[in-house]
């Protein structure tokens, strides 16, 4: 290995928080460390490597695991760790010394170590920096990392994916790979090529998850991965356990096996077999299609500033715009998207009430003598130096994107939410817009939201989905377009059902009674249109709650440590 190993201490320095979350460096609960090393390390003579090991977690459970199993001595050749952060470094060997067992930290980034297969176990919690921060120098060394395996990632990766490829290549063809992931690794799109990669590495690959939040303080779901042996395994298994007290009981668990489609999530592996199988049947049927074969699904206009560009009724008026300068908007956010339609009357309301309605959008030729006046005082203001104010030309045009036959919701609590757009609103980057391929607009704008309101689509945005921070369910634009939604030709065969039960739906979606609403579109397109059993419908509809409430007790669990 490069850099500089370290055989001795000196007085430990402080790390303050910033500086170990800057690092993305979250020490690992004890019971998870010695869980990991219990099952990665077999025999007293195995060799094995912490990649970050921070203040030594791993290490020392890897040392009271080889004394467990008869080693008479551990030798600083068979505990090997790297460290990023010299003085966590220091605090290792000193750990390690106190309980009297030998190990070499080398001070080095893990991603310039040359892999040497000369490992039976690596195992660890790698560091977990998001894109926005995994970047520059260190950002090229991991993708180049991973890349030499073949694992293309992409700009949203953040830094445990690329540490996580790389961290394999120091295993012999036998070795047990035990890290510490993020649940991102079951959902994001970027961990595609990670998934692919291990299981086409390792023979086997299993996921320990959780019920509960494990890191004290740290809102980021986990998953424990165990993978060993030489691919590729024909799938992953799944144990999910309560919390870190279940671990104990792991090794005589009953694990459920995943057989994936090509880059699909693993978050179907949530599921019960008997009901993944039936949501795939469903969903691959004539009866369902893919929100992308409805239409393109589209972020909204990125203003660069909300509080300058998005104006209420009473601004407006303060200013002395006129029409010619202004737009209607969908107001930031969503929270007023609760029905099926978003009407223009809705809208009138809204701006009444002292909603920003209005996007400020000076026409092309002369400024009027307001909007001159107007973009004087947002120069004054600094406005115009904001990132995507600067780099257009003028600032103050805001780029539009066309006017959407639908509203999405893309973060919500309980569902996304398809809105009809009757309004003719443009709409800001807190919503998707939905454009309606030519031929199906009528039909799409008119019934597609009410049709969405059944159990396959509200399991569907969970499967395709992920659980954002508080508990809120999130769609990326490429998640948007896999959700699955009723297709045009059942949707067409119950159109005159659909529309009677309009009134009734409206009325539930007021109440707050989504429940209520989906068990009506259920009878006519599932149960009526799409022949699905009520034995199917009942594992359906609890799969959603399941994923629904696991999110949500999450959520809460999150809040509480705020």
């Amino acid at each position: 290995m490069s850099a500089s190993p370290l055989h001795a201490v000196r007085e430990p320095l402080p790390d303050a928080l910033g500086s170990r979350k800057a690092r993305g460096a979250f020490f690992t609960p004890p019971e998870i460390s010695r869980f990991i090393s219990e099952w990665a390390i077999r025999a007293p003579s195995d060799h094995v490597l912490e990649p970050s090991s921070g203040e030594a977690s791993f290490l020392l459970a890897a040392g009271e695991r080889l004394r467990q199993l008869g080693a008479a001595t551990v030798d600083e050749r068979q505990l090997v760790g790297v460290e990023l952060h010299e003085p966590s470094a220091q605090l290792a060997l000193q750990f390690l010394a106190d309980r009297g067992v030998s190990g070499t930290v080398t001070v080095s980034d893990f991603f310039e170590v040359a892999p040497s297969r000369s490992f039976e176990a690596v195992i660890g919690n790698p560091p977990y920096i998001r894109y926005q921060q995994f970047a520059g120098a260190a950002r090229a060394k991991g993708l180049q990392a991973a890349l030499s395996q073949g694992v293309r990632l992409n700009g949203l990766a953040s830094s445990w994916a690329a540490f996580t490829v790389h961290a394999a290549q120091f295993l012999k063809p036998s070795g047990r790979l035990g890290l510490v992931l993020p649940a991102e690794l079951l959902a994001v799109s970027y961990a595609a090529q990670v998934r692919r990669f291990l299981l086409e590495r390792f023979a086997s690959v299993r996921l320990v998850m959780f019920e509960s939040l494990v890191f004290p303080g740290v809102l980021e779901e986990v998953v424990l991965l165990l993978a060993e042996g030489q691919g590729p395994a024909p799938c992953f298994e799944v144990y999910q356990a309560r919390d870190v007290s279940e671990l104990a009981s792991v090794n005589g668990a009953r694990w459920t096996g995943f057989t994936p489609e090509r880059d699909e999530k693993w978050t179907p592996a949530l599921l019960s077999r008997r009901t993944l199988d039936v949501y795939r049947q469903v969903t691959a049927g004539e009866g369902f299609a893919k929100l992308l074969d409805w239409g393109e699904t589209y972020l909204g206009a990125v203003t660069g500033n909300n509080d300058y560009f998005a104006l209420t009724r009473a601004d407006v008026r303060r200013l002395g715009l006129t029409q010619a300068d202004l737009l209607p908007i969908s107001p930031p956010g969503s929270r007023h998207l609760r029905g099926l339609a978003f009407s223009e009357r809705a809208w009138r309301a809204l701006a009444a009430d002292g909603a920003r309605c209005y996007l400020f959008y000076p026409r092309p030729g002369a400024l009027s003598d307001a909007a001159r006046a107007y973009v004087a005082s947002g120069r004054a203001r600094g406005v115009h130096i904001a990132y995507k104010c600067r780099t257009r030309d003028p600032w103050w045009r805001v780029p539009l994107v066309p006017q959407p036959d639908l509203l999405l919701t893309y973060m919500d609590h309980d569902r996304p939410r398809l809105t009809a757009n009757t309004a003719h609103v443009y709409h800001l980057n807190s919503l998707y817009g939905v454009a309606i391929r030519h031929g199906l607009r009528d039909l799409g704008r008119d019934l597609l939201p009410l049709a969405s309101l059944n159990s396959v689509t509200l399991l569907g945005a969970e499967v395709v989905g992920r659980a954002y921070g508080g508990g809120l369910l999130k769609l990326e634009p490429t998640e948007a377009d896999r959700l699955p939604v009723p297709a045009p030709s059942p949707i067409r065969a119950a159109e005159r059902e659909l529309r009677a039960l309009r009134p009734q739906l409206s009325s539930f979606l007021r109440r707050g009674e989504l429940s209520k609403a989906v068990q009506l579109v259920d009878r006519v397109l599932l149960t009526r249109h799409n022949n699905v059993t009520h034995q199917q419908l009942a594992a359906l509809r609890e799969a959603r709650q399941q994923l629904f409430s696991r999110r949500i007790t999450r959520g809460r669990g999150a809040r509480g440590q705020d």
